[in-house]
């Protein structure tokens, strides 16, 4: 029996020799980051080197702090130092090397430097580094047991009105149903909400949800979102708990053509106005022109100049009656009848006429 214990022994131990390589490549299996330097000063730079990553991807590199490679980057990238992070595209076998500045996070440390993939398959691996001269704090306490997800369609209610047409703010309010799927209870959580114009990356920001999701419940949600005055065009909202993408809804705001008509009707109005006011100023300088002998005519204030008018005539039509059968070439008048007798030579003889509206005419006698 002795024999064949030390055989089943001395088996046993060449099998673990044999599956001792394999343990070490499958631990190996997946991203990883080293550091050429463990700690940095502000200012320096430190070579990142990583392999196991996809073939061709795009990788970028940033230092962030309040974090640790078991527990990732909690606050998400808003803990890292995003304006000097550096990008790099890994190579056939998935592998990298490439120099980062030294720069202090905005929270204070542990620090890691986090790898994440910008395209394709997502991947992330954390090495840990410490910034020289930077504070460091206590982790927050973790909060297990509670998570989120989304039971329902997330949608955008609301519509545009007539502000929105002449470039207001674009409004909406995310409405979406949340369950806490975890087993603990979820209390006052907050969330990322994030707008992507095209294929630009979201912007996010924080608002908080006042309630309690205990284990098994769930609660409808109504996020408002805003995008900046004259939005237009394809729109992406996003909602982020914990680091996690829950939901994306398109967006699409129309253009604001009211704007654009204000602009046509300013370019239409202005130059109207400008030259109604030119023709009054020179309305105003030039020279009057002379009216009838010489003299110039005033110009009434505040009325336009008008052009000369032809002189207004009367038009008289010929009368036709009695008085027209006369003859205008008669050498006598009608009043005077000369007589002949010698004795009333040279008088003048009245007409007698019965008319009651015909005056009176004396008689002038001759002389005696």
């Amino acid at each position: 029996m002795s024999g064949k214990l030390r055989i089943a022994t001395a088996l046993a131990a060449v099998l673990a020799l044999l599956l001792l390589p394999l343990a070490g490549t499958a631990a190996a299996d997946g991203p990883t980051v080293k550091l050429s330097e463990a700690q940095a000063g502000t200012g320096g730079s430190i070579t990142v080197s990583g392999s196991g990553w996809p073939p061709r991807a795009l990788l970028m590199m940033l230092v962030c702090g309040q974090s640790v490679p078991s527990r990732g980057v909690p606050g998400g990238t808003n803990s890292c130092a995003n304006a000097d992070g550096r990008a790099v595209t890994t190579d056939s076998d998935g592998r990298f090397s490439r120099k980062l500045p030294v720069t202090e996070p905005p929270v204070p440390c542990p620090c890691v430097v986090h790898v994440a993939t910008v395209t394709g398959a997502k991947a992330e691996a954390d090495a840990v580094f410490q910034v020289a001269g930077h504070p460091v704090e206590p982790l927050p306490a973790q909060t297990t047991g509670g998570r989120l997800s989304v039971l329902t369609d997330t949608r955008l209610e609301g519509s545009s009105g007539l502000l929105t047409w002449f470039g207001a703010p674009p409004a909406r309010t995310l409405v979406l149903t949340v369950g806490n799927v975890g087993s603990g209870t979820v209390k006052n959580p907050v969330f990322q909400v994030g707008t992507a114009h095209g294929v630009f990356a979201p912007q996010w920001q924080e608002q908080q949800w006042r309630g309690t999701l205990a284990p098994g419940a769930k609660a409808r949600i109504r996020l408002p979102v805003e995008l900046t005055a004259g939005a237009h065009g394809d729109y992406t909202v996003s909602l982020k708990y914990g680091g996690k993408v829950l939901a994306e809804q398109p967006w699409g705001v129309g253009r604001p053509w009211g704007v654009t008509l204000f602009w046509i009707l300013l370019c239409l109005v202005v130059p109207t106005a400008l030259f109604r006011i030119g023709m009054a100023v020179v309305d105003r300088v030039r020279p009057r022109r002379p009216g009838p002998g010489g003299v110039r005519r005033p110009r009434p204030g505040g009325v336009r100049h008008r052009g000369p008018r032809l002189p207004e005539r009367t038009l008289r039509l010929p009368r036709f009656g009695a008085a027209d059968s006369a003859s205008p070439t008669t050498s006598t008048l009608p009043w005077f009848t000369p007589d002949s007798d010698p004795g009333t030579a040279g008088r003048l003889t009245a007409p007698h006429d019965d008319s009651p509206t015909s005056p009176t005419t004396p008689t002038t006698k001759g002389p005696m």
